[in-house]
């Protein structure tokens, strides 16, 4: 499964085309977020996102969780969002 990391200056619409894209060939993708401004970029583009997929007949379902990531050898706390198609 793919990860797309996603920052605060990470752009919705850029970021939707890219999960929209990754939904129709692979079927599900991981959006990984570090920080509320990476989080809130990320729910807007996956917001957008289900809006191209809705006229294909497509739903989008998003699971948030929790992961710890190495970034310069810190450790954080990432929040990772699955998202599938609703069956």
């Amino acid at each position: 499964m793919q990860t797309l990391r996603v920052s605060a200056k990470s752009k919705p619409n850029t970021v939707a085309g890219a999960v929209a894209g990754i939904i129709r060939d692979e079927g599900s993708v991981e959006v990984q977020t570090v920080g509320a401004g990476a989080l809130n970029q990320a729910v807007k583009a996956i917001a957008i996102a289900r809006g191209f997929l809705i006229t294909a007949g497509v739903d989008l379902v998003c699971v948030p969780s929790f992961s710890n990531i190495e970034i310069d050898g810190s450790e954080r706390t990432a929040i990772k969002l699955l998202v599938r198609p609703q069956k």
